[in-house]
């Protein structure tokens, strides 16, 4: 039996790191630097330089950037004020010598003010690049290419080769595909690999961006009015004047919530669920993304899905909410926008369904009946329907 193929690497950058990433790479390529050797050097001190002014940097990590002429490389970074110590090349390989950026010196004239965590992000993304296998053995300036296109790859592996990518680069782009860092080349369009999409910059064009903050807008104005609504209490008067407009069946699930030993849920958590509309919560595009590889990894969640929710019901006397599907099924670190994209995928799929926007009603649907997975109630009916 052949086995499946392995699971994709997780991307290293979210979009926001992979911004960062290309305010390094821009910066570099501003400097008064003319060789790839001394580029790649560069790239590699000033992530480390980003936050405190001063990066670390061995004889030995100079030696593994395999350079085709370091003492040069290291004398353009002198020559444009980088003020390398001569132990560098000293007797001691291992002894780190603090290579000082005056552009990152600490203050407001910090050319890449990045965040501990960015740049520790930014940084393993250098190295694993440089370090890839298709291009490991590569000369300087197709590593240094490497950088950029993988720099400016968006989620879905495909980049449009960047006014900034220096001159000696393009000479190495064919030797990138062929190695297998790159999947395709059309004029300056590109594809990378699939063995280094890990790698992507996850870049964004400006209507991109702009997409997304008004999708951002839109979840924060949802967030803004659910917790207005939160401030708004019911009183025990409103509550017994609601209740007695339902009709007698949604009387009964109500009580089964609100006198349920089990949860012991609020009076004011089961008045709100019930009496308030649902607040819509927009699923940002990561989460979508999210959601696809939670149930990659989980292909029979919607047959425990359904036998939990019998399960529940039988001992509760009603349906869980989704929070307490996604607890008791321990499908845990879940945020609400991607929980409700797992239940709702559950719900389309016939696994589950529910009566909404009534609260706590999820049971088993169509496709989970057909397996044999039914409440009591749901059994009798489809025996009465024979």
């Amino acid at each position: 039996m052949t086995p499946p193929p392995a699971a994709p690497l997780p991307f290293l950058l979210t979009p926001r790191q992979g911004a960062a990433a290309r305010e390094l790479l821009s910066y570099v390529v501003g400097l008064p630097l003319t060789s790839p050797d001394a580029q790649l050097l560069a790239v590699v001190v000033a992530i480390r330089a980003a936050r405190a002014g001063v990066g670390n940097l061995t004889g030995t990590d100079l030696r593994s950037l395999r350079l085709e002429d370091p003492e040069g490389a290291v004398a353009e970074l002198v020559a444009a004020g980088w003020q390398v110590p001569d132990s560098l090349f000293g007797e001691e390989p291992d002894k780190p010598a603090g290579i000082i950026v005056p552009d990152m010196a600490p203050g407001e004239t910090h050319v890449l003010p990045l965040g501990k965590g960015t740049r520790s992000k930014v940084s393993g993304w250098a190295m694993r690049t440089r370090i890839a296998k298709p291009v490991k053995k590569a000369s300087p300036a197709a590593r240094l290419a490497a950088l950029f296109l993988a720099a400016y790859s968006t989620e879905e592996l495909v980049g449009e080769a960047p006014d900034e990518l220096p001159v000696a680069c393009y000479p190495a782009v064919p030797v990138l595909l062929e190695k297998g860092f790159l999947a395709e080349v059309s004029g300056r369009t590109y594809r990378l690999g699939p063995a280094v999409r890990h790698l992507a910059g996850m870049f964004r064009t400006p209507e991109e961006e702009a997409a997304l903050a008004a999708e951002e807008a839109v979840r924060r104005a949802a967030r803004e009015a659910a917790a207005a609504a939160e401030l708004v209490e019911i009183t025990p008067a409103q509550w017994a004047e609601w209740k007695s407009g339902v009709s007698p069946a949604l009387l009964r699930h109500v009580e089964a919530v609100e006198q349920c030993s089990v949860c012991r849920c609020s009076f004011g958590r089961v008045a709100k669920a019930f009496m308030s509309a649902p607040s819509p919560v927009p699923a940002p595009r990561p989460a979508v993304g999210d959601h696809d590889a939670w149930r990659a990894a989980r292909p029979e969640c919607g047959r425990e899905a359904a036998e939990f929710t019998v399960a529940f019901r039988a001992e509760h006397g009603h349906g869980p909410s989704y929070g307490q599907l996604c607890k008791g099924l321990r499908w845990k670190k879940l945020s609400r926008a991607l929980r409700g994209l797992v239940v709702s995928g559950i719900i389309a799929e016939g696994w589950l369904t529910e009566t909404s926007p009534v609260p706590w009603t999820l049971r088993p649907g169509k496709a989970a009946q057909a397996r044999g997975i039914v409440l009591p109630g749901q059994a009798a009916a489809a025996r009465s329907t024979r």
